[in-house]
């Protein structure tokens, strides 16, 4: 699907921030706040509203997926999760039947009556946050599960039959030898989960991980044992025979993850919630991010901190570097048919550089990263950015 039919149509994908988390862990710089007296029941009715109006101002069509994240949207209690879901399905009624409803969950926030109303409400897909099988990483990532955690809440999600299941794993963690990293995969695999996502730490501003950096008090993994471990989750998801449809990403066939597809694709999404971001008809907008804040402007309207049009410009940067995160790459028939011009001609310059320098290749009117490009991903998306020749 292209966004000219986009920009005709409403999306057909949707975000719901859930900001809640019970601890802040020390590597975490999203939009979440620690649970303890925070007004839970009333940001779920500021949720609500915005959802009404938001569906009053761009009318769903049929929607085909929905990802909760957070935050740890799995701290609601049943009674809030139940008034969470429903609320979902009150606004957006008309659902594919082949929906994939995501949430993301800790090990150790998902007891199975919890579950169940997940279950019931239409969650069909969970994401754990596992990052490593080993207690003192987890421990010194600032985590509250164990690894005696995850295994019990990957029994109860299948135990009340949800078993589209995906689990997070880290690299690059400080303390983290090649040698864990090699155990935690090997456990992960070991579970048989129809998907993997498996991240790189990066020392984000306002975290505790990036004060100590500057004190120089994180002791991270040096660059070649980094390049080994990623190195080593590729060849071992593939020979387990996983596909790496995405830098990060890794799933059986057909088990991939519909929602960040969208993303990849620069196709439209509702985003709701405090601090959610949205895309529709070439128009972002970014919710008011703190908790109270975003309940109170929701009672006055629709709680935007800012909303912008993405210039055609932009919107072709956008199309490149996040489609060239997927393994399938980029093709220049969506990129003609969405922006009446050729790739080659907007961007020649830099994706000849690109096919240069070995870290793209091409075929059939398709680019995508070499096994290469793939190690250098970052330098090729960089090389995209205010790089528009003359059209």
């Amino acid at each position: 699907m292209s966004n000219i039919a986009n920009n005709s149509r409403p999306p057909e994908a949707v975000y719901i921030h859930i900001p809640f988390c019970t601890n802040k862990c020390f590597y975490c710089d999203f939009n979440s706040y620690v649970l303890k007296d925070q007004p839970v029941m009333d940001y779920l009715h500021a949720l609500d509203r915005e959802m009404e109006l938001t569906v009053k101002e761009n009318p769903p069509g049929v929607i085909n997926s929905i990802f909760v994240g957070g935050g740890t949207p799995t701290v609601l209690k049943p009674d809030e999760m139940e008034f969470f879901l429903k609320s979902i399905r009150t606004h957006f009624p008309n659902w594919n039947k082949d929906i994939e409803f995501s949430m993301e969950a800790n090990p150790g926030t998902t007891v199975r009556d919890k579950l169940e109303v997940m279950k019931a409400g239409g969650v069909n897909r969970v994401s754990f946050g596992v990052q490593a099988f080993q207690n003192e990483l987890l421990e010194g990532i600032g985590r509250i599960h164990n690894v005696d955690d995850v295994y019990r809440s990957l029994e109860n999600a299948r135990a009340v039959g949800l078993n589209n299941l995906s689990v997070d794993l880290m690299f690059g963690l400080p303390n983290q030898t090649v040698e864990m990293l090699a155990e935690s995969i090997k456990k992960a695999l070991e579970l048989d989960l129809p998907h993997y996502s498996i991240y790189s730490l990066k020392v984000e501003e306002n975290t505790l991980f990036h004060t100590l950096f500057n004190k120089n008090k994180l002791p991270l993994p040096n660059e070649e044992d980094e390049l080994q471990m990623y190195l080593l989750l590729m060849s071992s998801m593939e020979e387990a025979g996983y596909n790496q449809y995405e830098i990060s990403n890794f799933a059986k066939p057909g088990k991939e993850s519909l929602h960040n597809i969208t993303y990849w694709r620069n196709e439209d999404y509702y985003g709701l919630g405090a601090g959610a971001h949205g895309y529709a008809r070439r128009q972002r907008h970014v919710n008011i991010k703190g908790v109270n804040p975003y309940i109170e402007a929701s009672r006055k309207g629709l709680p935007r901190l800012n909303t912008y049009t993405i210039s055609e410009e932009e919107a072709m940067e956008d199309f490149m570097m996040v489609g060239l995160r997927m393994r399938a790459g980029i093709s220049g028939a969506a990129f003609q048919a969405q922006f009446g011009k050729t790739m080659e001609d907007v961007f020649g310059k830099s994706l000849h550089k690109m096919l240069n320098a070995g870290l793209l290749e091409q075929e059939n009117g398709i680019y995508r990263l070499s096994k290469q490009g793939i190690l250098f991903g970052n330098d090729v998306f960089g090389e995209f950015v205010g790089a528009l020749t003359e059209v």
